[in-house]
């Protein structure tokens, strides 16, 4: 695996666990936006 799909893995990841802590934290718009965040970071790894 090279460098910039596992920063772009990481990026996604990062991004889903915080949506779910935000979300459980009641803060649904920080969640959405981190959800966007990692769809438009996940688009890099095809």
């Amino acid at each position: 695996m090279d460098v910039p799909r596992a920063s772009w893995i990481t990026v996604v990841i990062v991004c889903a666990v915080a949506a779910v802590l935000f979300a459980l934290n009641g803060y649904t718009g920080y969640a959405i936006t981190l959800v966007a965040v990692g769809l438009a970071a996940a688009v890099n790894l095809s």
